[in-house]
């Protein structure tokens, strides 16, 4: 399932398509979240590198993290350096998010911090029509004049929500997404520092919700015996459930499990044991919801009405409109005594057929009159 979502950002998006975007959400409880981002900002400037993807460039967004600590992330996952700097734009919004520090005055004899020519520095997030602007910015020496894409990544959206309203923070990602240089766009949240209504919103302008859920749930009996098993799981091992909508509207539900080591985020399928189903949350109902093995095999032994057609049988079909007179023999009509000895034989050889005859001559052929008009509702 991950590498579904990977082959979805590394494919991006259809001529005349938004871009896919994807959601990852996590909470204190289960704070595996950056690790996940992590993973798919590797893949994905791995796949830009090789030039296995859509996108020609990558601009992150960096609010919670260092620029530095991007570049290091993926020179430990493998990315040569040279294309670091060549297909990875950081725009630095946490260094000095609100400019502050142009503010100071210049200390004596301090030397400034060098800057890398693929890193630029944004001193203002509050102000969201000169961020989507300087992402488009860093976009264009990617693209040039062409019609190629790049990719957008945002690390921490909550951090962008301390600052900025949501209907401002729904648009910027919205706009960048219906941009047609961005081939797509994926972003973190922790939305349980959150109401409801922020992740609803990111959710509506995703076509992928990736959720990170506790594998163990804090327990009033963890707290009562200070046990901190939950913390220790939960650190290392999570549930990850991904809401996926499709082209044609649907929406598939995923679901997997992640694990922690050394080397960084892996997912595998959903252990049996996760898996099984409570018997106690089933429908409890006075009636079988599905049908026996006798059952079954009863239902094929039923013969359907015209099913001998194509064996050799002549082929007459009774369509129920035109009347039959006594002395017109139908060889499909089954006259009484002769459904009453062959409904013994169907007994004995555990046969069955389904008769039609018609109950009324009345109505006329291929007539458009209602025939509920006589009911007194």
């Amino acid at each position: 399932m991950a590498e579904s979502i990977s082959r979805s950002l590394r494919d991006g998006c259809l001529e005349g398509e938004h871009a896919p975007a994807l959601t990852i959400e996590d909470s204190l409880a289960s704070p595996l979240g950056s690790h996940v981002f992590d993973h798919f900002l590797a893949n994905l400037a791995s796949q830009i590198a090789d030039g296995t993807s859509q996108a020609r460039g990558l601009v992150l967004v960096a609010l919670n993290w260092s620029p530095s600590f991007y570049i290091d992330l993926l020179r430990r996952k493998g990315v040569d350096a040279s294309l670091v700097d060549k297909w990875v734009r950081i725009l630095d919004c946490y260094s000095d998010p609100l400019g502050w520090k142009d503010r100071i005055p210049p200390l004596m004899n301090v030397q400034k911090p060098s800057t890398r020519e693929n890193v630029s520095f944004f001193r203002d997030v509050r102000d969201i029509n000169k961020l989507l602007s300087s992402v488009l910015d860093l976009g264009k020496g990617f693209v040039g004049q062409g019609k190629t894409r790049f990719a957008v990544a945002v690390d921490l959206v909550s951090n962008l929500l301390r600052h900025t309203s949501l209907p401002s923070v729904a648009g910027l990602l919205n706009n960048l997404r219906s941009n047609d240089q961005i081939s797509c766009i994926f972003w973190l949240i922790h939305s349980d520092l959150h109401e409801p209504r922020v992740s609803t919103a990111l959710a509506y302008v995703s076509t992928v919700v990736a959720s990170v859920q506790p594998i163990m749930q804090l327990t009033d009996e963890h707290r009562s015996r200070r046990d901190f098993l939950w913390l220790e799981k939960n650190s290392c091992k999570a549930k990850f459930y991904v809401r996926l909508k499709r082209r044609n509207g649907r929406v598939k539900l995923l679901a997997e499990e992640l694990h922690m080591d050394q080397v960084g985020v892996k997912f595998a399928a959903v252990t049996s044991e996760n898996s099984f189903v409570n018997k106690s949350l089933l429908p409890k109902v006075q009636f079988n919801l599905q049908l026996s093995d006798q059952e079954r095999v009863d239902r094929a032994k039923v013969v359907l009405p015209y099913e001998h057609q194509g064996n050799g049988e002549a082929i007459q079909i009774y369509d129920g409109r035109r009347s039959l007179s006594d002395d017109q023999k139908d060889p499909h009509l089954v006259q009484p005594s002769t459904f009453s000895v062959m409904t013994d034989a169907q007994a004995a050889s555990g046969n069955g057929e389904i008769h039609y005859i018609r109950d009324s001559d009345d109505e006329q052929p291929d007539s458009d009159e209602d025939p509920d008009d006589d009911l007194d509702v």
